[in-house]
């Protein structure tokens, strides 16, 4: 099938990585993927279904009623998620994650056999760039649990660690000129090519 016969809806869900949050034009690396597809011929709606802080808790509650209202029956419907940095964030003065690691690949299953039961699913892997290295090497360990999660259940993945190596240093010096965690356009830009050429999200369009 043609790229531009598709008429496909989108529905991005998780925290502020997916929604943007600190880039100056608005648009993050899912208005940039999303605006490229258009401009190559796609018939694509997009929902951005990010909320700051939102750990896999808050996600598996809120996903399939905020998803059911935006792709109806008729509607050729996609799903892509990424989460798992705030689970892990430090909820108190000992340390302790938000959400346990157990906890969080658990909330992690369960949305994502439903969701992939239901349409065509992605999943996209939390990002390691703070700037703490204990806390990046939870994350990176986080992932790769992530990871064989998501090929038991048939899920794409992607793995958003090598991405994370080679922009680093841009990455922290935006998020350092801004909130020392979100960066700013340059960054949600290599973030978004990276990923249009990530063969899965090629693949939600040719089926």
């Amino acid at each position: 099938m043609k790229l531009e016969t598709l008429k496909v809806r989108i529905c991005f869900f998780g925290d502020s990585f997916i929604n943007g949050t600190g880039d100056d034009e608005c648009l993050g690396w899912v208005g940039r993927l999303c605006a490229a597809e258009r401009r190559a011929g796609a018939d694509l709606t997009v929902y951005n279904l990010g909320i700051r802080r939102d750990t896999s808790e808050d996600i598996l509650r809120r996903w399939k009623p905020e998803a059911a209202v935006r792709l109806p029956v008729d509607s050729d419907g996609r799903l892509a998620f990424s989460f798992g940095v705030n689970d892990l964030a430090p909820d108190d003065e000992l340390g302790r994650p938000r959400i346990s690691e157990g906890a969080s690949l658990q909330n992690a299953h369960d949305i994502l056999s439903e969701a992939s039961a239901w349409r065509p699913t992605l999943m996209m892997g939390p990002l390691p760039v703070t700037s703490s290295q204990a806390r990046n090497d939870q994350i990176r360990s986080y992932s790769e649990q992530l990871s064989g999660l998501c090929a038991s259940l048939g899920v794409p993945y992607f793995d958003a660690a090598p991405f994370a190596a080679e922009v680093y240093e841009t990455w922290r010096k935006e998020a350092d000129a801004g909130d020392g965690i979100h960066p700013n356009a340059e960054s949600y830009s290599a973030l978004a090519s990276a990923i249009h050429r990530w063969r899965p999200w090629r693949r939600l369009f040719e089926t």
